[in-house]
């Protein structure tokens, strides 16, 4: 049965997934100067969510419809071809996981989990975690576009030192576009594997493949 309590925590920043090492590609984007200002993190939330934000929606709505996740996370990797980013997702999905099978035990969770000792990608963890859960694709979904917009807020505030009500308000503005998404990522996930989302970003995959050669950084992407 569907509890939209369970989607609250799986979406809470406490939750404890590993999300908050991570910028989302924020920090490179405030290096290059592309993001100074909450205007600039706006734009570069927007960019993201369409991109791979709605990418990652739609394998983690499909996982949680249910669908074969060896095939997704085939299809996930086929997605990202930055190496550094299919470390990062890796590392998230584990963390993930951890948390998950601790939240929501399933025997579908420890499956996917001795499958993919090194971790699965994140979204198709998420999704499973869903299924897990009682959640359905739409709330995968809109948790995966939440999250795409969410983490690289907050690494805005302190890379820039952003005012958080700036960086609050940026969330706000965009909540009908997540929603968009989110519908989006849900719609193409019921109609199969075929029909997911392949949308890409490719300057996130460049500025990963750098920020992953930095010596010193705030953020582990």
């Amino acid at each position: 049965m569907s509890t939209r309590s369970a989607l609250l925590v799986l979406a809470d920043g406490r939750f404890p997934a590993g999300g908050h090492a991570h910028s989302g590609g924020a920090e490179a984007a405030v290096k290059a100067g592309r993001v100074r200002d909450a205007a600039g993190l706006a734009a570069f939330c927007r960019g993201r969510l369409h991109t791979t934000g709605l990418t990652s929606a739609g394998l983690a709505a499909a996982a949680a419809l249910g669908l074969d996740p060896y095939a997704l996370d085939a299809a996930a990797d086929a997605r990202t071809p930055s190496p550094a980013l299919r470390a990062a997702a890796r590392r998230l999905g584990r963390q993930l996981m951890r948390a998950a099978r601790a939240a929501w035990p399933s025997a579908e969770l420890d499956a996917l989990a001795a499958a993919f000792p090194r971790g699965a990608h994140q979204p198709v963890v998420l999704g499973a975690a869903a299924l897990a859960a009682g959640l359905g694709p739409e709330d995968a979904a809109h948790c995966v576009a939440y999250e795409t917009v969410s983490g690289p807020a907050t690494a805005a505030v302190r890379l820039l030192s952003l005012d958080p009500f700036q960086a609050t308000a940026v969330l706000a503005r965009l909540a009908p576009e997540m929603d968009e998404v989110a519908a989006r990522a849900a719609a193409a996930a019921r109609e199969g594997l075929h029909a997911l989302p392949a949308a890409s970003a490719p300057l996130l995959d460049i500025t990963a493949e750098q920020h992953a050669a930095w010596p010193v950084r705030l953020f582990a992407s």
